[in-house]
């Protein structure tokens, strides 16, 4: 930790530790600049024009020179740089001398799919500059798709071009690189545990996952230690723990009373880099459509024929698309899933058990979750040869159905149920 006041004669080296291009710029403007301010914005430049002809490692230089070209003074430039460092677009070192000498590594800004699918990043942007801003930067970002179902890939290999044989590898070129984002704890542990009477908390109670919790939810919904501290008093169990679920729910609430909306992923559709290509009017398509452009939160309200999810089926979403990642649609074509063979009823020990399975096979899209989902179906019909064959419910997105054209009336109510509001 940097522990001395930054002085205007303190030297400065500047390091290109990425390959920072024009795409950057325009990323670090519309992406970062909502979150950490047009200073610390031009700072980033200023240090990146800094790296000189060479793109590589500046010369030397004195903070003096930021406060000329920023006409900024040196506390406000601290406080810009910090800024960078905390969103990872730069790392500082410091030798601590008469004149303090700093190094400051420059990395390059997520791409617009790693920042609108980060769990933190997207929800601040979010909150920051509105739904109606963070929609048009999200189309600013959109991946054009295009139908090549009628196209043949002729696309030529490496090895078909050239003898790669003449080829040698080389590990020590420097490559495109994003710093990670790390959150401090906004939260001082300490005075929880000390303001809170022994006899009522476990001394254990503090694990590191649980810490990792209480931080995530201080910084996506701008809770402090005094509120974070009544929260935790309100969600102790009998036997001293913290309800971590509990803690969500009331984090939850406490922010929606406050802003009336709530900074949550279970608002958010299938990324588009995620989306099946344009034009597939089938039957299958038409579905996937509607798993990727619906958002899980009112794919389940669509479920329960216009009624709002509960509190509990609330925090069931939130831990599927934050705890364990798995993008809007494949939580979408989880619910349906579920609620199909489950007796149209999501009980939480069920659906985590499927999605924990999904998350380790790496499902990302509609249609890969659709597909995984009918063979693991098939495997357990399998393995269980019950004396009397009973009827297993199945989705009517399942293969056997969706390609059969005479489909029974019950059937087809459902598929045309399923697409009728969103198409």
């Amino acid at each position: 930790m940097e522990n001395t006041t930054l002085l205007p004669a303190d030297r400065y080296v500047v390091i290109n530790k990425s390959i920072l291009s024009d795409t950057d710029r325009s990323i670090v403007i519309n992406l970062y600049q909502p979150l950490i301010g047009s200073l610390a914005v031009s700072l980033y430049f200023t240090l990146w024009n800094d790296l000189g002809i060479t793109n590589i490692m500046s010369r030397d230089l004195i903070h003096h020179h930021l406060m000329v070209v920023l006409k900024s003074g040196i506390s406000n430039i601290k406080i810009a740089r910090e800024s960078l460092e905390s969103f990872g677009l730069l790392k500082a070192y410091v030798k601590y001398g008469s004149i303090n000498d700093y190094v400051y590594e420059l990395y390059s800004p997520l791409t617009p799919q790693e920042f609108f699918n980060h769990p933190i990043l997207n929800v601040v942007l979010y909150n920051n500059v509105g739904e109606r801003e963070y929609e048009n930067l999200k189309t600013m970002y959109k991946t054009p798709r295009a139908d090549l179902r009628e196209y043949t890939d002729v696309t030529k290999k490496l090895d078909d071009v050239y003898d790669t044989s003449k080829f040698t590898l080389s590990n020590d070129l420097r490559d495109k690189t994003s710093n990670s984002i790390m959150v401090e704890s906004r939260i001082n542990f300490d005075e929880i545990i000390s303001s809170i009477p022994k006899n009522i908390i476990n001394e254990r109670a503090f694990t590191k996952k649980t810490k990792d919790l209480i931080n995530d939810l201080a910084f996506i919904y701008n809770i402090d230690t005094l509120k974070m501290t009544e929260l935790i008093r309100s969600v102790l169990n009998e036997y001293g723990n913290i309800d971590k679920n509990g803690l969500r729910i009331v984090a939850r609430k406490d922010y929606q009373f406050k802003n009336g909306t709530l900074p949550t992923l279970i608002y958010r559709t299938q990324p588009d880099y995620l989306k099946n290509p344009l034009g597939d009017n089938s039957k299958k398509g038409r579905i996937i459509n509607v798993f990727e452009n619906t958002t899980p939160y009112d794919f389940l309200r669509h479920k329960y024929h216009g009624a709002k999810p509960t509190a509990r089926d609330l925090k069931l979403l939130e831990k599927l698309v934050i705890d364990l990642e798995l993008s809007p649609a494949v939580v979408n074509v989880l619910i349906d899933y579920v609620l199909r063979k489950n007796n149209n009823r999501l009980t939480d020990a069920y659906v985590e058990t499927i999605a924990a399975q999904w998350k380790r096979a790496g499902l990302k899209t509609a249609s890969e979750a659709m597909d995984f989902a009918e063979k693991e179906h098939k495997k357990l019909q399998k393995k269980e040869v019950p004396k009397k064959a009973q009827s297993v419910e199945t989705p009517i997105w399942f293969d056997k159905k969706i390609t059969d054209d005479n489909l029974t009336k019950e059937e087809e109510k459902e598929l045309k149920d399923l697409l009728k509001e969103f198409n």
